[in-house]
């Protein structure tokens, strides 16, 4: 059994979703998710035990195209990442009244297959299509079931087709340039060939260009807030949890490869956008309002992080940027579905119309508070293993660097406690908020356990990263 199975089974998943019916759509669908979990982890095992579960094929011959899966430390863990978040992601749809969700939910399984597919791809022109395919159940997820009116919510989608499509052109472009060069599209392949500094600066940009706007990176972010914000509870944390990766990803298996020569100063540029991105993201949402936009900028400050320590050409910021894509996915699906969860209860996101839940709700407060501490990196959870990794690697490169960077810990401290002080404490509110029921709580404790074990035991993850970085 090979990783083509995981594939296949959330492809046939989202068919059988689609014609299951709306009464037992969800069903279907979580079972499916459930079932590539499962096969997730049986390929990790075989992996561990020195079992060859990648899949090489050839599609074409001309052009030459294989469909290629590499299955390594670094894919298996992003397929884990996805395979583990998608059947919880699902789950907070229970109880919730969707329009035609036998549609919404084969869309999520599809996007879980195109984001497995593009994490394992190794021909660069079968990931370019297994990336672009992530984008179209998105857009359809948060233009039908997303909020605010139509024309508002259409504004906002379209332009973040438009951003994410146009910079994937400039990545297409670097691959058919390769191409011309070694005849193939394969990762190893492409790898081998002779660019001079010049070509390997332009190769890199044009992959930074659709990376960038992916994460989203400064000053290529401007779609992200909006985009989260009217798009479903289901589709921000597809977006954050899980899409947004592949961004950080692809720098680690796609741009970095390609291009280690690329010309210093284009790499510093990128560094201080990246710093740039952490405190402008930071300090606005020191002044947001709205719950789902601060979490918006609080991820996007986290990723720049996270991508900083990518491009520092470090073993350790490598590895970081790796563990804290998992941490992030994990504490952002939960922190957004907790907000999700108080909408439910008060129809609003804005920080003035809440304020003490705690009374109401010591469970939900308890599972806020622990997700709180993931996110400011508190030591004993699976952030601050990540974060203390990259800004170690930002200290190789320069003190300045890793100071402005930490500067997300001090931002971040303050302005999620102080949501926390003013949505969760506080006066206590007239209206009554139920606790978290049996599904709302079971999603939260898998996620709190993730973040608090691999808070303190990450060698699960170390070691099967060190079989790639």
């Amino acid at each position: 059994m090979n990783v083509t199975f995981i594939l296949l089974t959330l492809l046939i998943g989202a068919i059988l979703t689609f014609v299951a019916g709306k009464k037992m759509a969800l069903n279907v669908a979580v079972l499916t998710s459930l079932v590539a979990l499962g096969l997730t982890a049986f390929n990790i095992c075989e992996f561990q035990n020195g079992i060859d579960v990648s899949f090489q094929t050839q599609w074409m011959t001309k052009p030459n195209i294989w469909i290629s899966l590499k299955a390594d430390g670094l894919s298996l863990l992003m397929v884990t990442l996805t395979t583990f978040l998608t059947p919880l992601i699902l789950l907070t749809a229970v109880g919730k009244d969707y329009k035609n969700p036998h549609k919404l939910f084969a869309l999520v399984l599809f996007m879980a297959f195109a984001m497995t597919g593009t994490f394992l791809a190794e021909d660069g022109f079968v990931y370019y299509i297994f990336w672009e395919l992530a984008l179209i159940p998105i857009f359809f997820i948060a233009l039908l079931w997303g909020s605010d009116t139509w024309e508002i919510r259409k504004a906002a989608i379209i332009k973040f087709f438009i951003y994410t499509f146009a910079g994937s052109l400039f990545m297409l472009i670097a691959f058919l340039y390769l191409y011309q060069k070694s005849g193939s599209f394969l990762l190893p392949n492409l790898a081998q060939i002779s660019l001079t500094a010049d070509e390997q600066t332009w190769i890199f940009l044009a992959f930074f260009l659709a990376y960038a706007i992916k994460l989203p990176i400064f000053p290529f972010h401007t779609w992200q807030a909006n985009t989260y914000e009217k798009s479903p509870a289901i589709g921000t944390m597809l977006l954050s949890g899980i899409m947004l990766k592949m961004g950080v990803y692809s720098i680690l298996r796609w741009q970095l490869p390609l291009t280690p020569q690329v010309d210093e100063r284009v790499l510093n540029t990128v560094l201080v956008l990246c710093i740039i991105g952490i405190i402008y993201a930071s300090l606005i949402a020191l002044r947001e309002t709205n719950l789902k936009r601060l979490l918006a900028y609080s991820s996007m400050a986290h990723v720049g992080l996270i991508a900083a320590g990518a491009y520092t050409f470090t073993q350790d910021g490598m590895q970081g940027a790796v563990v804290q894509m998992l941490a992030h996915g994990i504490v952002i699906v939960a922190l957004f579905f907790l907000v999700e969860i108080i909408y439910k209860r008060y129809r609003t996101y804005e920080i003035k119309d809440l304020g003490g839940i705690r009374a109401h709700a010591i469970k939900f407060t308890s599972f806020f508070l622990i997700f709180l501490f993931a996110s400011i990196g508190l030591p004993g959870t699976f952030s601050f293993i990540g974060e203390f990794t990259l800004l170690y690697s930002l200290s190789q490169i320069g003190w300045i660097y890793a100071i402005l960077g930490g500067s997300t810990i001090i931002f971040g401290a303050y302005y999620m406690l102080k949501m926390f002080e003013d949505a969760i404490l506080g006066k206590t509110n007239v209206k009554t908020f139920a606790d978290l029921n049996s599904i709302e709580f079971l999603v939260l404790f898998v996620l709190a356990v993730a973040v608090i074990f691999f808070g303190i035991y990450p060698k699960p993850i170390t070691d099967l990263l060190f079989f790639s970085i």
